[in-house]
C-alpha cells in the first residue's frame, strides 16, 4: 500500500504491521548485549546515525563497563557482547570489556571502522583483536576510493585498504577469524541485492587489493540524526521516507535485531536497539531505564516486554530489511 502525504509526516510503524497481520514487536530472550561506549570517534561520516565524532566527549565510565560484565556474567542466555561507537575502541574501557567478556567465554563483536587502527598510538590494536579472537565488523562503504571518502572524509580508503591488509595478515578473513565488511548506500536509496554485491567486493577487493573477508553485511541509511539533517537540507526527508514506507517488507519483521537484542547506552540507559538510543527512545515497556536497575542483573528478565517504535523502524524493514547482521530477507 502506498504511503499518503499526511501518513509521510509521520508514518505510522505499528499501524502498518496491523495492517499486515502482525502483532506489536515485543522481545524473545536476548541473545546479545550492544554496547555503545561513547561517542568519540576519529571520523565524522555523513551517514552516522550516532552523531559521532573527534569533538563529542560522552564515553562510558569504568563503573558502567563493569556494571556491563557484571549483567553479562548474570545473564546466561547472552553469547555475544556487542560492542559499538563511535570508535569503541578510543573509550578506555574497551580493553577490559573485550577481555573480561572473553574471560566469561562470550563472542564478543566490534563495530571497527578500520582507520582507528591507523591512528598514532592505537598501534596495539590489530594484535590485540588477534589474541582476544574477536569478531570484527569493519566498515567499508564501497570498493572505490571515490565514493568511500565521498562519505567518510579524504584518505579513508586507503587507510582503511591499509588497515584490512593487516587484520589479513594476521588471520582475519580466510576462515581463522573473523572479518565481516559493512556496505551502506552513499545517498538516499536502498541498498542493492547483499549476495550479488558481496561477489562484486570480493572480485574488487581480491584484484586490486589482495583482500579476503568473510562476508558482506548491507545496512540501510537511517533517517535521523546526521543523516536526517543532510536529507531535510537536501528537501529529500519526506521522499526518502516514502521509498521506506513503500518497500515495507513483513518477511523482514522476525529477524529484526531488537527482537533478540538489549541495547546499553554510553551512560548506562537501556534501549530495544542502538537507533532507539541514539532518538532516547527508552524500553517500551519501561521495565527498568538503566542497567543498574535490572532484576537480578539478568537481561533474559527482558523477553516478553514490548518493543518501542517509531518512523525510524521503516529503515529496517524496506526492502531486504536491514539490520547489524545485514540484510533479513
Amino acid at each position: 500500500m502506498a504511503a499518503t502525504s499526511e501518513s509521510l509526516s509521520n508514518p505510522d510503524f505499528d499501524a502498518t504491521l496491523a495492517r499486515h497481520g502482525i502483532r506489536a514487536l515485543s522481545r524473545k530472550s536476548p541473545a546479545t548485549i550492544q554496547v555503545n561506549v561513547g561517542k568519540l570517534c576519529n571520523q565524522a561520516c555523513h551517514h552516522c546515525h550516532v552523531d559521532a565524532g573527534p569533538r563529542r566527549t560522552e564515553q562510558m565510565t569504568r563503573a558502567t563497563a563493569a556494571r556491563v560484565i557484571e549483567v553479562l556474567a548474570a545473564s546466561a542466555r547472552v553469547g555475544t557482547l556487542d560492542i559499538t561507537g563511535g570508535a569503541p575502541e578510543l573509550n578506555p574501557n574497551f580493553a577490559m570489556l573485550v577481555e573480561r567478556a572473553r574471560a566469561l567465554g562470550r563472542k564478543v563483536i566490534i563495530r571497527c571502522n578500520l582507520t582507528v587502527t591507523q591512528e598514532p598510538g592505537m598501534e596495539w590494536l590489530v594484535d590485540f583483536y588477534r589474541r582476544s579472537a574477536v569478531e570484527l565488523v569493519c566498515s567499508l562503504p564501497c570498493y572505490t576510493v571515490e565514493n568511500t571518502d565521498r562519505q567518510r572524509g579524504a584518505g579513508v580508503f586507503d587507510k582503511s585498504i591499509a588497515a584490512l591488509n593487516q587484520l589479513n595478515a594476521v588471520g582475519f578473513g580466510s576462515g581463522e577469524l573473523r572479518l565481516d565488511l559493512v556496505y551502506n548506500p552513499v545517498g538516499a536509496s536502498l541498498p542493492p541485492p547483499q549476495a550479488g554485491l558481496e561477489e562484486q567486493y570480493r572480485d574488487e577487493l581480491a584484484r586490486n587489493f589482495g583482500i579476503v573477508f568473510d562476508s558482506l553485511l548491507t545496512i540501510t541509511n537511517m533517517p535521523i540524526a546526521r543523516f536526517a539533517n543532510q536529507l531535510r537540507t537536501a528537501g529529500i526527508h519526506s521522499a526518502y521516507m516514502s521509498l521506506l514506507v513503500n518497500h515495507f517488507s513483513p518477511a523482514t519483521v522476525d529477524g529484526l535485531m531488537c527482537r533478540s537484542l538489549v541495547s546499553v547506552g554510553w551512560d548506562g540507559r537501556l534501549y530495544d536497539c542502538d537507533f532507539n538510543q541514539m532518538l532516547e527512545i527508552p524500553l517500551g515497556d519501561g521495565v527498568a531505564s538503566t542497567i543498574r536497575d535490572l532484576n537480578d542483573n539478568d537481561v533474559g528478565k527482558l523477553a516478553g516486554a514490548r518493543i518501542a517504535t517509531g518512523s525510524h523502524c521503516f529503515g529496517c524493514t524496506a526492502g531486504a530489511g536491514s539490520s547489524c547482521g545485514g540484510a533479513l530477507a
